[in-house]
């Protein structure tokens, strides 16, 4: 039995009255295990799987595998996400016109399951920003970004408040707010230890924050989500509230009541709760907003970045050989020397988040020049822009996690240059033919430190 804290119990039976004991038999459960699956990368067999009611991409699985041992998750086929928090997918075609090119935030984005979500249902003209204020968890969403392979994709390390130079410019903003973690007990015995009514109080204390800023990022008409993985009303309901009373109009939504879903009304306010008793899946909270005043002008556009220099016309062909519709993007030079892509129909979006974010990653790293020669990143082996011309390398399993182990391959009669080391028909990275061997450019971060058997 998960050793609850008293005051969480009183909390829930008071919630849930004469349901609580069909609550508490449901957390000493064992947790579902689901995953999303990659629309661009659809190579995991899917068949006999039991679907996620409200995500078309999503499946439970009968019982949780070494997802580190499976090549087709290191290629980003898919992505292991809580099944309730997937409702996002559902929630956001129900209020945003997915067909048009949209501007996007996801505020609170580490470590990357709602991003890549989002990046799967926006359309290639769309521009996603995906933001952690925490420095440390940068790295693990950059890693499931460039595993999802989208370009059009900004990564940015900034507390909310860093981003009022873009007052009215999303779209759509999706803040799912750190939180007591209380819909998380099943999963992570540390959340019920790390409980306390202190932590709830200040959990929505900072989400106020975060919200507070994050209302003026909103445009006119446009939609503001707001999410937790927590029960209690003063991290949900109440917070929701205070949009409601900040020119944001409640959305409400239509769900199936076979979903399990359950309603929840203050006022003029309607939010979703998940409770583990009556949905396949961990707690989740969410309440949809659209604003409904003008935010006003958003300043001049600048005519050029300020640190990118273009690549030279010279650098440009030789990079278009590893490119799939190369004349669709503009190629830039970091200051590092590291080259990027940016989708060019975006270029007057990306400007705008030049001047007005430090710490950010734009677009998709491409590699770097050595002299003459070019070094293509991990990112681009990943991406839907790499050239499907490009000589590849079929990898059984047992080879394929070699690979992933950053150990040099043995193959017969390798051809020389840069080749695609594949499983499956998907893309896992760069190997290089060198002679009568082949080097392996894994980079060291993304190499499994756990042993194979």
């Amino acid at each position: 039995m998960i050793p609850l804290p008293s005051s969480f119990r009183e909390r829930l039976q008071t919630q849930l009255g004469e349901a609580y004991p069909d609550f508490e038999v449901a957390l000493n459960q064992p947790a579902p295990v689901s995953i999303r699956i990659n629309p661009a990368k659809p190579r995991l067999n899917t068949d006999g799987l039991e679907r996620v009611p409200w995500c078309d991409t999503g499946f439970y699985l009968p019982e949780r595998p070494v997802f580190t041992l499976d090549p087709l998750f290191q290629a980003g086929a898919y992505y292991v996400q809580e099944a309730s928090s997937m409702l996002l997918a559902e929630a956001v075609k129900q209020t945003v016109n997915l067909s048009k090119p949209l501007r996007v935030l996801d505020l609170c984005a580490a470590p990357g399951g709602k991003s890549t979500l989002l990046a799967s249902l926006l359309s290639d003209k769309s521009l996603l920003v995906c933001n952690e204020v925490i420095r440390t968890r940068v790295p693990i969403l950059r890693e499931n970004i460039e595993k999802w392979g989208f370009p059009n994709v900004v990564i940015s390390n900034h507390d909310p408040e860093d981003f009022s130079g873009l007052a009215g410019f999303f779209d759509l903003v999706l803040v799912d707010a750190p939180c007591s973690g209380e819909g998380l007990f099943r999963k992570d015995p540390k959340a019920v230890a790390e409980w306390s009514e202190a932590s709830v109080q200040l959990c929505a204390l900072r989400q106020q924050r975060i919200l507070t800023e994050a209302m003026s990022l909103v445009s006119e008409r446009g939609v503001l989500l707001y999410s937790t993985c927590t029960y209690n009303d003063e991290e949900n309901v109440q917070n929701a509230a205070m949009l409601a009373e900040q020119g944001f109009q409640s959305i409400p939504l239509d769900f199936p009541a076979g979903w399990g879903i359950t309603e929840k009304k203050s006022g003029d306010l309607t939010g979703y709760q998940c409770y583990p008793h009556k949905v396949k899946g961990e707690g989740f909270f969410l309440s949809v907003f659209r604003r409904k005043s003008s935010t006003g002008l958003l300043p001049n556009l600048p005519r050029n970045f300020k640190s990118f220099k273009p690549l030279q016309p010279k650098q440009q062909a030789a990079l278009q050989p590893f490119l799939q519709n190369p004349t669709q993007y503009s190629f830039y030079v970091k200051p590092n020397g590291d080259l990027l892509s940016l989708p060019t129909a975006l270029t007057a979006d990306f400007l705008r988040l030049d001047v007005a974010l430090r710490n950010k990653g734009m677009g998709l790293d491409l590699g770097t020049f050595k002299g003459t020669d070019f070094i293509p990143s991990h990112a681009l082996a990943l991406s839907s822009i790499v050239s499907p011309q490009i000589l590849g390398v079929d990898l059984t399993k047992e080879d394929a996690l070699r690979y992933f182990k950053k150990e040099n391959l043995i193959l017969q009669e390798p051809a020389k240059g840069w080749l695609l080391a594949k499983y499956e028909g998907l893309n896992l990275g760069w190997l290089k033919g060198v002679g009568n061997r082949v080097n392996n450019y894994l980079p060291k971060d993304w190499r499994i430190r756990m042993d194979i058997e």
